[in-house]
């Protein structure tokens, strides 16, 4: 069975932390070689980035700087470990790719979806995820969730505003791709959510998965 590359999608507080790692549980049950990533980060660089970009003291960051610091920690990932681990015929979990910065860099920030385009050629090439999972959760729950956490980074302390944009651009992404992503309902039990992310593995992908 060939390598696959599957990202986790969704607004903070959707519960990607929580069904990422039990997905990855799955699969490797099923025998196959899976690598768990994310992003911003992944790799050394990647990380030293994706604590630049999370903390509190950059609040000050231009959107032109935030884009360009994700897309530069995307290249190292891809470079790393997307592409070397997929041809080595893992299956790939990422928790977020280049969808969540349509979502939050262009939804959220404002910036032209042209303009991350062109980034995305040029640091992707022809490379998008086998499957998009995007965890749909109403921004309101999304935010009580995210208020039990005893602290917050930079993007979880956006005005409700912020998020609702996020959950548009990720909506309007998935409703124009609906070949490659499926949007699952995250205010459900742990158990249920997952269960549904199985099942839209196996109509996507057509693996034969248990």
């Amino acid at each position: 069975m060939s390598g696959r590359f599957i990202t986790l999608e969704g607004v903070e507080g959707a519960g990607k932390s929580t069904q990422l790692p039990l997905l990855a549980e799955w699969l490797r049950a099923a025998g196959l070689p899976v690598t768990l990533t994310r992003e911003p980060g992944g790799t050394p660089l990647g990380e030293e980035i994706r604590s630049l970009l999370l903390s509190r003291r950059q609040e000050g960051m231009s959107p032109d700087a935030e884009i360009l610091l994700m897309f530069a920690a995307r290249a190292e990932h891809l470079a790393r470990v997307l592409r070397p681990r997929r041809a080595a015929g893992d299956w790939v979990l990422c928790d977020r790719f280049t969808d969540a910065t349509y979502a939050y860099q262009g939804g959220g920030r404002g910036q032209p979806p042209e303009r991350i385009a062109v980034l995305e050629e040029w640091v992707q090439g022809s490379l998008r995820p086998d499957l998009v999972l995007v965890l749909d959760l109403p921004v309101e729950r999304a935010l009580e969730r995210v208020g039990r956490r005893r602290a917050v980074d930079r993007f979880e302390d956006e005005r409700q505003e912020f998020f609702e944009r996020v959950r548009e651009a990720y909506l309007a992404h998935a409703a124009a791709n609906p070949r490659r992503y499926r949007v699952i309902a995250a205010d459900a039990g742990v158990a249920e959510v997952q269960a549904e992310l199985r099942r839209a593995i196996h109509q996507v992908l057509g693996e034969p998965l248990p």
